[in-house]
């Protein structure tokens, strides 16, 4: 599978679709009799006077789900190549990425963080252009636009603001004004939801909105261990991954290696982030499949040993297929 994909041929998109079906299969025939879908913060909600919360069937809401994955994997495969970011052109992240969002039950239905990711992945358009850019802060003000928005549909999603700042100090000398730009972005579109509340006589409970910011880091989390053993596969990957990084990491382009750096905070930015919501949800944590699909693909993209990776793949795909009719 994974020397299928180390090609770059675009007939694997045919494969990816496969592989959707197979990850998914499984859900949909234990899939429970409805499915709640949010795409908009409570705040939100007077945007769209209309409910929608269960207007797909199980069946559909799985298929449309499915449908943005694959959108996001050839997006995501399209913004890896187009940086080098591998070292030659795959399809191994359009891979990666189809395989993490089947990891959980949570991550295969139509969700926020789910749109969300859409919005991360042309942030990374924007972000990683800042390396050759001359003048970075109009890219900067589109992208504190692109993190309010995210903020509307998924609150969580404000903290990749920080992600801007972290791009300018990787990549841009310093240069205040690019960095007032975000934040001039990102209170615009507040502006004007602001005066759409003021329009609808709420502007007082406005200021509630970033409250949430105020929750505390929780102290624990009650979660069964048995049922994340899925994740040990994965864990391999990323340990292997950050092995193989050390090893070429003065070999590759200085923005290859800028780039990576700042995948890896935005992967702990949108893993840390997911204490803002109130009650826990796995599905936050689609944020951090779109950086841990660059950092497996580059995996097995420098990996050597056919037998193991090649087993190494089979073992997740089968964690994945297996951990859906078992959920202990």
């Amino acid at each position: 599978m994974i020397n299928i994909f180390k090609i770059y041929n675009p007939l694997n998109v045919i494969w990816l679709v496969v592989l959707l079906i197979i990850t998914r299969i499984g859900y949909l025939l234990q899939a429970p009799g409805r499915l709640e879908f949010i795409f908009v913060e409570p705040f939100a909600r007077l945007l769209v006077p209309v409910s929608y919360e269960y207007a797909f069937s199980p069946a559909m809401n799985v298929f449309l789900a499915s449908l943005l994955v694959l959108g996001q994997a050839v997006l995501l495969n399209y913004l890896v190549n187009l940086y080098n970011l591998l070292g030659k052109p795959t399809f191994l992240p359009g891979l990666m990425y189809v395989t993490l969002t089947a990891l959980f039950t949570p991550f295969m239905v139509l969700s926020a963080p789910l749109i969300c990711n859409f919005l991360l992945i042309w942030m990374l358009f924007k972000l990683f252009s800042f390396y050759k850019s001359d003048d970075c802060k109009s890219i900067a003000y589109d992208l504190g636009i692109i993190v309010a928005i995210g903020s509307l549909v998924y609150f969580p999603y404000i903290y990749l603001f920080l992600s801007i700042w972290i791009a300018l100090i990787i990549f841009r000398p310093l240069n205040w004004r690019e960095w007032v730009s975000g934040i001039l972005g990102y209170f615009t579109v507040f502006f004007f939801f602001a005066v759409y509340y003021y329009l609808n006589n709420r502007l007082g409970s406005f200021y509630t909105i970033w409250a949430p910011l105020a929750t505390k880091f929780p102290n624990s989390i009650n979660i069964r261990y048995i049922n994340y053993l899925v994740l040990v596969p994965v864990l391999i990957i990323l340990v292997l991954y950050f092995f193989k990084l050390q090893q070429n990491y003065f070999k590759s382009y200085v923005q290859v290696r800028k780039s990576f750096q700042l995948l890896f905070f935005i992967f702990l930015i949108a893993g840390f982030s997911f204490y803002v919501k109130s009650e826990f949800n796995l599905n936050h944590f689609l944020l951090c499949v779109v950086p841990a699909s660059v950092f497996c693909s580059y995996y097995f993209a420098n990996a050597n040993v056919k037998w193991f990776y090649e087993s190494l793949y089979l073992l997740l795909l089968i964690s994945v297929i297996y951990f859906q009719f078992n959920t202990f």
